[in-house]
């Protein structure tokens, strides 16, 4: 089988960044050996502190975060980096760096400890300014990315990757902690028959959102003339994983609950390079009425309302969106 690096090293991209990307893959092997070990680390339960999105942290949530920083920040290939867990950039000590890394070091937080997978998930950007990196330099459209990804933590350890020229899984190896490559050109089903949202909050979603899932539950008795499955991890990387091997659509709208916040998830953690791999893979993702990776951030932290997935579906949600 490839591994990580003969493929990184058959892509046409820079060398710095095959060597940045092996190096976020390295740190996620450690992840990775933190959260096979679990209780046995003394790694489960809540830290008792707080992030900058007011979410409590997990104790696995600040390893990840802190491992990621400290493994990053003395290559000489990152300007700065900037992570879901902290309200601020964090600038390297090579500050001469051509690339920017954003990350949510673990999504899925609430699966820690009840052992349902969660991941990493990463965004690379170049540093387009020169001088000292500040935020203005992470406020970059989706379009923007020069290779994103994700990791898995479940079963296997999956690393998923693209460089703007297709999506591919690579699966760790645990014996020799190599990646080595078990998927290649991952491609979305354009239809499907499953679909991915939290339905206690039905009652708060706009309207096109209402609708959809309405057709989708009427199944063979309603105007879509075919039955549905719904799912929901309530992990970001394991409801787009799964959608990436076998199509369907996930979905975390707007709602009135917080009607001034245009969303949940985070544009430039999450949705962002989210969005780039489905793209990839020949899906279609969208904030409801136009493609996310459009969306000028003007925050490090900008919240942005996701709905991605098999590209049929999702065209038919924009269209009640934008008939609303």
């Amino acid at each position: 089988m490839t591994t990580l690096t003969n493929f990184l090293n058959s892509c046409q991209i820079d060398a710095d960044l095959k060597l940045l990307i092996t190096d976020i893959a390295m740190s996620c092997t450690s992840i990775s050996d933190a959260v096979r070990k679990g209780a046995l680390a003394n790694i489960l339960g809540s830290a008792g502190t707080g992030n900058v999105q007011g979410e409590t942290q997990q104790k696995l949530d600040i390893f990840a975060n802190d491992l990621l920083l400290k493994s990053n920040e003395n290559t000489g290939r990152l300007a700065a980096m900037a992570s879901e867990e902290n309200e601020e950039i964090y600038p390297t000590q090579q500050s001469s760096g051509k690339y920017l890394l954003l990350f949510d070091p673990l999504d899925g937080s609430s699966n820690i400890d009840v052992n349902v997978s969660i991941g990493t998930i990463f965004s690379i950007l170049e540093k387009n300014s020169t001088g000292q990196v500040t935020e203005q330099d992470f406020h970059q459209a989706g379009s923007k990315q020069i290779a994103a990804g994700y990791v898995l933590y479940g079963p296997q350890t999956i690393f998923v990757l693209t460089t703007g020229s297709g999506v591919n899984m690579f699966t760790l190896d645990q014996s020799n902690l190599q990646f080595l490559l078990t998927n290649a050109n991952v491609q979305i089903p354009k239809d499907t028959k499953e679909f991915a949202i939290n339905m206690s909050n039905m009652r708060h979603w706009a309207p096109p959102v209402g609708r959809y899932v309405n057709e989708c539950l009427a199944g063979s008795t309603g105007v879509r003339n075919k039955d549905f499955n719904m799912r929901w991890i309530a992990s970001m990387v394991a409801d787009v994983h799964r959608i990436l091997i076998r199509g369907g659509v996930f979905m975390y709208p707007w709602d009135q609950r917080e009607p001034n916040k245009p969303g949940k998830l985070r544009l430039l953690y999450e949705a962002n390079p989210m969005s780039l791999l489905i793209e990839q893979a020949g899906g279609a993702s969208i904030n409801g009425k136009s493609r996310i990776l459009d969306i000028q951030p003007s925050q490090l932290h900008e919240r942005v309302s996701v709905i991605l997935g098999s590209e049929n579906e999702v065209q038919r949600i924009m269209n009640y969106h934008q008939t609303n």
